[in-house]
């Protein structure tokens, strides 16, 4: 049997000449996938909105950008609530101008839940706050997208949505749900120049996971990817990174499964 490689080799995010000047928008951004992709934005001279509700996850992750180097501010929001995307597009075009980027990632409430013992307030706050909070956040920012005839938007999914997995039917729904809005929006906005990709991502390793597994056991959880590990935030936020790009110019309506091999389709 081959031996499951559980480190590997970090390097710096990879350089897109385009994006330098550029505005972008993280949902989720504080943590995570979020900090990372914000942080390899950043890295790439793109001047990032940090959006998230913790508002002290949000300075760290701002503070650790501009100590190196980079541009971002922090904007504390609710994506479920309009009200608060509203203040946040103000704040974000006020502060930083016309946003270019849109990286709708916030969510993440995978907890399993059996069906038969869900709840209807259950499931709508998972609806919500992975399906609903994608539409809004977007919303924001479409309408600028289209009349300047350009803009790249990439959602969250997960690999959830792609094969039966140990979350709830609920996430199940929403990251499916964003699979299905995002192909749907890409063909219905492609026509002036806007592109729209979707990442599925499996198993991430988090501070969380960390802090409620040991390593024996993520190393075991690892060793059942093809790739012999699991994946780390870095790994999404490259993906995201390219698909910002002008590399990615010719790619739209597509769901990227950055799953170290878990699905195959």
């Amino acid at each position: 049997m081959r031996e499951a490689h559980h480190d590997v080799e970090r390097r710096g995010p990879a350089v897109y000449a385009d994006l330098a000047g550029k505005v972008a928008v993280v949902t989720g951004g504080s943590r995570g996938i979020g900090a990372a992709t914000a942080k390899a934005l950043a890295a790439n001279t793109v001047a990032v909105a940090v959006v998230g509700r913790d508002q002290t996850a949000i300075d760290a992750t701002v503070a650790a950008i501009v100590g190196d180097g980079g541009r971002a501010i922090g904007v504390a929001a609710d994506c479920t609530i309009d009200s608060d995307l509203d203040a946040a597009h103000r704040r974000v075009i006020d502060q930083l101008g016309a946003v270019d980027i849109v990286a709708a990632f916030a969510g993440g409430n995978g907890a399993p839940v059996a069906t038969a013992e869900e709840t209807a307030a259950h499931w709508r706050t998972v609806i919500d706050g992975e399906l609903t909070s994608v539409f809004l956040t977007i919303s924001k920012f479409l309408p600028e997208m289209i009349a300047r005839g350009t803009g790249s938007i990439i959602t969250m999914s997960s690999a959830a949505a792609r094969q039966p997995a140990g979350s709830s039917a609920a996430y199940a729904a929403a990251k499916g749900g964003i699979v299905a809005f995002s192909r749907h929006l890409a063909n219905e906005v492609a026509h002036a120049g806007v592109r729209v990709n979707c990442l599925a991502p499996s198993a991430v390793a988090n501070d969380k996971m960390r802090a409620h597994m040991p390593p024996d056991r993520l190393g075991a959880l690892g060793a059942t990817f093809p790739l012999g590990r699991l994946g780390e935030p870095e790994d999404i936020a490259a993906a995201a990174l390219f698909l910002a790009s002008a590399q990615a110019g010719w790619i739209t309506g597509v769901t990227l499964d950055v799953a170290g091999g878990k699905i195959m389709l």
